[in-house]
């Protein structure tokens, strides 16, 4: 992982390099290498600027930028993990550099990033056409931004985070579609004095014209209408250029039938599960356990390890799973604890902000919700101003891995936000890793995922709470199970009003949408602390069988919360062991850790947040 940035002027005046060199929100990313390099093009009317820093975590420790015999440049943010054939002990930054050197046409190009599976952002300077290549994977799941600065040094930038700055224009960052590849003709744009952009937008099926604009997504068409005195973007042909993933499927299944009212009234949730598992749900969960389980063990053992004598329990993680105890997080633990050497440890980073309450009192039943129906928990009678809802359900998710692997060094990490840390840390910092985004909800989920996978908090031991601070590099993420398996809130008011139809669009939207909603934002906040995200739930083969499915094999809206929502899912957690969490209903994170309820809980989620605002202008 890394932070990538490249800055061009057609001005013919140089670039300050301290822009560069002292971008501390790039260096946090890449805290294992920092170089940076200049390409002067006088003759051309350009000057390029590359910035490089490097998270070591496969192969040997390569710099960055990559430069070949031919005056090619190269920044890589991304990971290898199928697609192309990088042996253990390769780097893949230098894999795709020396594929990328020999590609002799721009189809070849195209053929090269539609075989790449993995997250990856790049930017590529191709010296002898002078052309800037740069994008995003078809889920942007790495974050890379660009910047058109309309001044006298006419400078168009891009980055993986905005700058640490208060400058005017500090805002006018965006995010780059995650729509294809784009190519910036540098020679013509210094001579038309605009910017010429050539946009080459996914292949994903193949009876769309790609011509035709009215039949293009709607991020799409926004990329064609932002042309503007100072940028010009054509669309191009890219036929090579294949999704990565095979289409939703959209049947419609004949009729709907109400399965939940068949004898179910006294069962627990967990009986009533197993009630309803046909053969089909069972083939369709245990197909899915192993094309996850594959995709989380390229995830767990794609890094550096280090030999070490020291006890188990006194070994440092590789590998953090973002935790709440809910049905996604549990199943990666189960999956990551298949794969991850046994003497190592899995930290568990499970975060919660302080509740207004201070007084104790009796604890809601609200773990799980339907809790009276799958058994007895063990529940404290007063908890502290941090036993958020999601801080109980992670114990509970804890018992339940101890009991499936006791050999394990699991790390329950319970990391505890005050408000007035908050406020201090989104302020000076959190701020500007969310930027372009900021609504209420960027900034909640934002400033949680941040805290929690920074790991800074407290960890049992020897039945004592000490001071704990993570060591993994990997930092896993459950997001992408509740936009395939319908466990919003919002997928069951689609289903109600509109049936199958309404869902279906629903959920075509969902990934379509992923990038520039949640991922970059996710990536910047996580790789700010020297740290890979990492999503099992979109590796291309986990997204393409279950759009393989028809969709009443993956969610059954019919059935009550808790259950019907990510079936499929459901039925593999029984299928790992898992029992009390299959059942758990869904609840959102900003819920859950109850960062939503410290400030000002009368907003919107779509609202503009005013904290991040007065933030970024102090």
């Amino acid at each position: 992982m890394c932070g990538i940035c490249c800055m061009v002027s057609f001005a013919g005046c140089s670039i300050d390099r301290s822009c560069l060199q002292d971008n501390e929100n790039l260096r946090r990313r890449g805290p294992n290498s920092s170089h940076q390099l200049i390409r002067h093009n006088p003759s051309h009317g350009y000057d390029c600027y590359f910035s490089g820093h490097v998270l070591h975590l496969r192969g040997p420790l390569t710099p960055q930028p990559l430069e070949d015999k031919n005056g090619n440049v190269f920044l890589w943010n991304g990971e290898l993990f199928g697609g192309i054939e990088v042996q253990s002990a390769d780097n893949d930054t230098q894999i795709m550099f020396q594929h990328l050197s020999s590609c002799d046409d721009e189809s070849n190009i195209f053929s090269l990033f539609a075989k790449v599976k993995g997250p990856w952002a790049f930017i590529y300077y191709q010296a002898n056409r002078h052309y800037l290549w740069f994008g995003r994977d078809f889920f942007g799941r790495r974050s890379l931004l660009w910047k058109f600065s309309d001044n006298l040094d006419k400078v168009f930038s891009l980055s993986s985070v905005s700058e640490c700055s208060s400058e005017p224009d500090s805002d006018d960052w965006q995010e780059v579609p995650a729509s294809g590849l784009f190519k910036c003709d540098l020679q013509s744009s210094a001579k038309l004095k605009c910017i010429e952009l050539t946009w080459y937008p996914w292949k994903t099926a193949p009876e769309i014209p790609l011509t035709d604009e009215s039949l293009l997504g709607q991020e799409q068409s926004q990329i064609l209408k932002c042309s503007s005195t100072l940028v010009h973007i054509v669309l191009g042909e890219s036929k090579w250029l294949t999704a990565p993933v095979t289409p939703l499927n959209k049947q419609i299944p004949g009729e709907i039938t109400n399965l939940h009212n068949t004898g179910s009234q006294n069962k627990t949730a967990v009986e009533h599960l197993r009630m309803l598992i046909t053969d089909r749900h069972k083939t369709n969960a245990q197909s899915l356990i192993k094309i996850l389980s594959e995709a989380v063990k390229r995830r767990v053992l794609c890094l550096q390890r280090e030999c070490s004598l020291m006890a188990d329990s006194e070994k440092n993680a590789n590998v953090a799973i973002l935790f709440s105890g809910g049905i996604d997080s549990m199943i990666l633990a189960v999956l990551a604890d298949h794969h991850v050497p046994p003497e190592e440890p899995i930290e568990l980073l499970n975060v919660a902000f302080m509740m207004k309450e201070q007084k104790p009192r009796k604890l809601k039943k609200r773990v799980p919700e339907c809790s009276s129906q799958t058994g007895n928990l063990e529940r404290p009678t007063v908890y502290s101003q941090y036993d958020v809802p999601d801080r109980i359900t992670g114990r509970s998710g804890l018992e339940e891995l101890k009991a499936l692997n006791p050999s394990r060094t699991w790390k329950f990490v319970e990391i505890n936000v005050t408000l007035q840390e908050l406020q201090e840390r989104r302020q000076h910092h959190i701020c500007t890793l969310l930027r372009p985004l900021s609504t209420v909800l960027d900034d909640s989920i934002g400033c949680a995922v941040w805290f929690a996978s920074r790991g800074i908090g407290m960890l049992a031991s020897n039945d004592e709470m000490k001071p704990y601070v993570s060591t993994a590099k990997v930092v896993l993420t459950g997001i992408g199970a509740d936009e395939q398996l319908g466990g919003y809130s919002r997928h069951r008011v689609r289903f109600n009003n509109l049936g199958y139809e309404g869902l279906l669009e629903e959920l075509a939207m969902e990934l379509d949408r992923i990038a520039y909603r949640n991922l970059g934002r996710d990536d910047r906040v996580i790789g700010d602390h020297g740290k890979e995200a990492r999503f099992p739930f979109l590796d291309e083969d986990v997204v393409t069988f279950l759009n393989s499915l028809p969709v009443w094999e993956k969610t059954d809206l019919t059935l009550p919360r808790g259950i019907g929502e990510k079936l499929i899912l459901r039925i593999a957690a029984l299928e790992l062991g898992l029992n009390v969490s299959s059942v758990l209903p869904k609840r959102a994170m900003q819920f859950g850790c109850r960062i939503a309820k410290m400030e000002n809980c009368n907003e919107k989620a779509s609202d503009a947040c005013s904290r991040l605002m007065a933030s970024s202008k102090d």
